[in-house]
């Protein structure tokens, strides 16, 4: 039994649920930065309006679709998780609702309500995505290395930002490099995951942040550097040679910092190396300081949507803000354990599975976003907790198959 059931997770035949969360991927993330690298050099007016938003929606049917399909056709898979999720995701939608009746900042209601819809769409794609299809995977490959072809050649002055290009014909629905870096490191984490050769990564490594320096997305370019002496330990054969060679490859880099920035063309990232001279990190801290005077003021409830639109704070923070005490701890403890768990049941296994590193990469960079960069429920949470919930159930799977058939069945 257990081995049809990872022959199914496997199928990818026309419109199965596979094929349908694999072209949703390529759609909503190659897709994005493709339209928008289009309307940017002013090859095609805005027909899709920004696209990311429109897209998404028109998605959620064949992709609720899917997961039913997927849930009817594999035995035990709707899991713990999954049952966090769906309340997860209730409690904020009746927050919502009630501050909309309340008359809340209508805007402010609305971002949180597209942003539940893209967890949910991440959820599901990162569900059913199957690292083992070498179709998909040629597809986002090639879809990366022209992302990145794209972000060094339209770069100007060291900084990829299509609006100075001028061409746009509706320059108000042309994306800012956040949401090309969103899409650009959503098909880098697929790539990444999948490649086991040393050099092929450490090419890859050198491309990739080479791209996101020359975007200026402080959040995903440090997310990548983040990643990447993470991923190689977990790798390692030799995990205490590795530890000191990144302990050592660290020292050296902050030894030659200057000589390096010297070297490096005026850009958003460097800002990185001191923060105390940039504005957005400034202004980011003093939302930040906004909203613990408000979580002091309200401390079991929140006070929804009591900044201007945009002046949140840039963390999960944010959360208890808007959705009390019990919506931050809730969404942080289901993140907390859900990276623990990996750390204990994979981190450390010398059998290396590219779901593994998949669900370890997205859990890890959402915890590290919530402490630092991005308001909370953003997209990354759905993906993080789908890829979890994949490698999961495919373990348990494994496991099952490998008891006794009586066993098995209990």
């Amino acid at each position: 039994m257990q081995a049809s059931e990872i022959a199914t997770l496997r199928k990818t035949g026309t419109f199965s649920p596979t094929f349908i969360a694999h072209t949703a991927f390529l759609l909503l993330f190659p897709g994005f930065f493709f339209y928008q690298t289009l309307l940017g050099i002013g090859a095609i007016g805005a027909y899709l309006g920004g696209y990311f938003t429109l897209v998404a929606l028109l998605l959620l049917p064949p992709l609720a679709y899917a997961f039913v399909l997927s849930a009817k056709a594999n035995r035990n898979y709707i899991t713990q998780i999954d049952i966090c999720l769906v309340f997860l995701g209730a409690y904020y939608a009746f927050v919502l609702v009630v501050n909309y009746f309340a008359g809340k900042d209508l805007i402010i209601v609305e971002r949180y309500a597209q942003a539940l819809i893209f967890c949910i769409e991440t959820y599901i794609i990162f569900r059913l995505v199957d690292l083992g299809d070498k179709t998909f995977l040629r597809i986002v490959i090639v879809s990366l290395l022209i992302m990145s072809a794209i972000t060094y050649y339209f770069s100007v002055g060291g900084f990829f930002f299509l609006h100075a290009l001028g061409e746009a014909k509706d320059p108000n629905s042309l994306a800012t490099y956040q949401g090309f870096a969103r899409s650009y490191i959503y098909t880098y984490l697929i790539v990444a995951s999948t490649i086991r050769f040393v050099v092929v990564r450490y090419v890859l490594y050198v491309v990739v942040t080479s791209a996101l320096f020359l975007n200026g997305a402080r959040s995903e370019f440090s997310a990548v550097l983040f990643l990447i002496p993470v991923n190689e330990l977990y790798y390692a054969r030799h995990r205490l040679y590795a530890l000191f060679t990144i302990m050592l490859a660290s020292v050296i880099l902050i030894g030659g910092v200057d000589y390096i920035v010297a070297n490096l063309p005026e850009n958003r990232i460097l800002q990185l190396l001191d923060l105390s001279h940039s504005s957005s990190a400034n202004m980011r801290d003093r939302f930040a300081h906004d909203a613990l005077r408000t979580i002091s003021e309200n401390p079991v409830f929140g006070d929804f949507a009591s900044y201007p639109d945009g002046h949140y704070a840039h963390n999960v923070i944010t959360t208890w803000v808007d959705f009390g005490l019990f919506g931050f701890a809730f969404f942080c403890a289901l993140l907390l354990w859900h990276g623990a768990w990996l750390l204990l049941n994979g981190f450390f296994s010398a059998k290396k599975d590219r779901d593994f590193v998949l669900a370890w990469s997205f859990v890890s960079i959402t915890i590290l976003w919530a402490m630092t960069a991005k308001s909370m429920p953003d997209m990354c949470v759905g993906a993080a907790l789908g890829a979890f919930a994949r490698y999961r159930y495919k373990k348990r799977l494994v496991q099952r198959a490998s008891l006794p058939f009586d066993q098995a069945r209990s």
